[in-house]
């Protein structure tokens, strides 16, 4: 009914311990390759858009609000942004969705 003290001692060994551990790694290379990498990718990408907001742009905020950006606050994180004609709301940067129109830079 018990492992004799030979069948037990033959099932281990130093390279049975590394050997298990070989799964674990290629199942968090693989979770970093699929998940960390192209989140981390997206979020640049989302931290560099907000940061060439300029006066003029038409955004979406992440609440569905479409308007256009009236003033971009330098030290803070708030742009200040026109939902109607006389409407303007104040938001935090990083709650820009996406900028649906640049406009171009004045010469």
């Amino acid at each position: 009914m018990f492992a004799t003290p030979a069948y037990a001692q033959a099932a281990g060994g130093p390279m049975g311990a590394i050997s298990s551990f070989v799964p674990l790694i290629l199942i968090f290379a693989i979770m970093y390759f699929l998940l960390i990498r192209p989140q981390q990718k997206k979020a640049k990408e989302h931290a560099k858009m907000v940061a060439a907001l300029r006066r003029g742009d038409q955004v979406v905020t992440q609440g569905g609000l479409i308007g256009k950006v009236v003033k971009v606050k330098e030290g803070g994180n708030e742009v200040e942004v026109e939902l109607a004609e006389g409407v303007k709301v104040r938001v935090v940067q990083s709650t820009i969705a996406t900028v649906m129109s640049k406009t171009e830079p004045a010469a």
